[in-house]
C-alpha cells in the first residue's frame, strides 16, 4: 500500500511497504538538472551530485562509504537534464539509519575544498572517457543537434574549461538557489515504515524554507546537423525527430512506435539493417521525454563503406510505417508492459519511480494505469504517430566518423528523400 505525505514546506513523500521484502530502498529526487543551468553553470548539477558523498559536518567521505557498506548497501546518484536523484538500498534492519544518512548527505554536505579538488579530477576524467567513447559522445552531440545552445542541448557533464574552475562557493550558491523543499521528493519502498520515513524527513528537511523557483524556458527544436571526424573505424549516427512531452497523451503511443521501429530483435530496424542486410551490429530507436518536448530517436553504427546503404535502409524503414500488423502491435505492447512489471519487482526501482512521478505528474501513476493506457493503443494510433512525428522534413542529425567520411555529406537530405 502506497502512502503520500507532505511537509508544511512543500516537500513531498511517498512510501510503499512491500511484504516479504528484506531490503529497504530510498530515493531523493530534486527537480533540477542540466537544463536548469545557465551557460556559466553548465555541469554544476552533475558536480553537486558527485560532491554529495564527499563528507558532511559529522562524517568524512570514508566514513560515509564504510557506513553504507556496513548496512550491506548500494548508494549512488545520477543527473539528467531535468532531475538529480540520490538513492540507497540496504538490508531492512538498517532502513532508518540509511535514510538518516542519505538525508544528512543531501542537507549537510560540507563541500570540503580538498575533496572538491580530487573530485574535479574524477569528473574531468569522466568527460575525457566520454570523449573517447564515440557511441556515448554521439548522444551528447544529438542533444546539441536537436536543441543547439539551449540548456537541453548542452552536455550534462559540462565543459572541461568550466568544470576546472568551479568553486565551493559555486556549489553552495547553486544548492541554495535550486534545492528548495518544494522541488524535492523523497520516496521509500520495501521494508519501510511510513511514519518513520516522514519523521526522519521532517527532522532533516522540515526547517527548510520554500523559495521562489527559477523559471525554466521551454525548449524549441533547432534540428541541425552536427558532425565530428576522428581516428575511428565506424560511423556512429543518431537521428532526432521532434516529439512530445512526457506528460502528453501521445507519449506511450510514441513509445509503441519506437518499439516497433527499433525496440527489440524483431523490430523493423533490427530485422532490415542487421539481420537482412548485415549493415550494422547495433541499431535501435529510443524516446526521450521532457516536461515540454521530446525526441524520437534512431541510432546506428556502421563502417564507412556501408554508409550509403545504411542511409538508404533507414529511409526505407521510416517510409514503411504506413501500416502496422496486429502481431507487431502486440509484441510492442508486451515489451512495454513487461518493462513496467519488471520495475515492480525491485524496491529500488519502485522508490525512484515514485520520486520521479511526483515531479513529472504531480502524483504516482500505477503500473496498472499505465498498462491500461498501453492496452488501448491501436494500429491506427501508431500509424498516426509515424505520420505526425516521422514526417519532419529535417530531423536533427549527429554523426561521428573516420576522417574524410562526413565532409560535405548531406545527411538530412539523404534520409528524407
Amino acid at each position: 500500500m502506497m502512502q503520500l505525505d507532505q511537509l508544511t514546506n512543500g516537500l513531498r513523500i511517498a512510501t510503499e511497504t512491500l511484504p516479504d521484502v528484506h531490503s529497504a530502498a530510498f530515493a531523493i529526487a530534486v527537480n533540477v538538472g542540466a537544463r536548469h543551468e545557465d551557460a556559466n553553470d553548465g555541469g554544476l548539477s552533475h558536480m553537486l551530485e558527485h560532491m554529495a558523498f564527499k563528507g558532511t559536518a559529522k562524517m568524512s567521505a570514508k566514513q560515509i562509504a564504510e557506513a553504507f557498506d556496513m548496512m550491506g548497501g548500494n548508494v549512488n546518484a545520477y543527473t539528467s537534464h531535468e532531475h538529480t536523484v540520490y538513492y540507497a538500498k540496504v538490508l531492512k534492519e538498517y532502513a532508518d539509519d540509511a535514510l538518516e544518512l542519505l538525508c544528512e548527505i543531501m542537507r549537510y554536505s560540507n563541500f570540503d575544498q580538498s575533496e572538491l579538488e580530487r573530485e574535479r579530477e574524477v569528473i574531468l576524467q569522466e568527460i575525457a572517457m566520454n570523449q573517447d567513447s564515440p557511441d556515448d559522445l554521439v548522444f551528447d552531440m544529438s542533444q546539441e543537434s536537436s536543441f543547439g545552445d539551449q540548456p537541453l542541448g548542452r552536455p550534462i557533464l559540462g565543459k572541461p574549461s568550466r568544470v576546472s574552475t568551479f568553486s565551493r562557493e559555486d556549489l553552495i550558491r547553486y544548492t541554495e538557489t535550486h534545492y528548495q523543499p518544494n522541488r524535492i521528493t523523497l520516496a521509500a519502498a520495501g521494508a519501510v515504515d511510513a511514519k518513520a520515513v516522514k519523521a526522519i524527513a521532517n527532522t532533516y528537511f522540515g526547517d527548510m524554507k520554500a523559495g521562489a523557483l527559477a523559471p525554466v524556458v521551454d525548449a524549441t527544436h533547432e534540428c541541425i546537423v552536427k558532425t565530428l571526424e576522428k581516428d575511428l573505424e565506424q560511423i556512429q549516427i543518431v537521428l532526432g525527430f521532434p516529439s512530445c512531452a512526457v506528460t502528453h497523451p501521445d507519449y506511450y503511443k510514441i513509445q509503441t512506435l519506437s518499439t516497433i521501429l527499433g525496440g527489440g530483435m524483431s523490430s523493423r530496424l533490427f530485422q532490415e539493417i542487421r539481420e537482412r542486410l548485415g549493415l550494422a551490429y547495433s541499431v535501435s530507436s529510443f524516446v526521450s521525454g521532457y516536461r515540454d518536448t521530446g525526441i524520437l530517436g534512431i541510432y546506428a553504427g556502421t563502417t564507412r563503406e556501408h554508409m550509403d546503404k545504411l542511409l538508404g535502409a533507414l529511409r526505407k524503414v521510416l517510409h514503411s510505417m504506413d501500416s502496422v500488423s496486429d502481431d507487431e502491435l502486440l509484441r510492442a505492447k508486451n515489451q512495454l508492459k513487461a518493462n513496467l512489471v519488471m520495475t515492480r519487482e525491485s524496491s529500488g526501482a519502485i522508490a525512484e519511480w515514485m520520486a520521479r512521478h511526483l515531479h513529472i505528474y504531480g502524483r504516482v501513476r500505477s503500473a496498472e494505469e499505465l498498462m491500461q493506457e498501453i492496452n488501448a493503443i491501436t494500429s491506427n494510433d501508431v500509424v498516426e504517430m509515424a505520420q505526425r512525428y516521422l514526417a519532419h522534413p529535417t530531423p536533427a542529425v549527429a554523426a561521428i566518423g573516420p576522417h574524410g567520411s562526413l565532409m560535405g555529406v548531406a545527411l538530412q537530405d539523404r534520409l528524407v528523400a
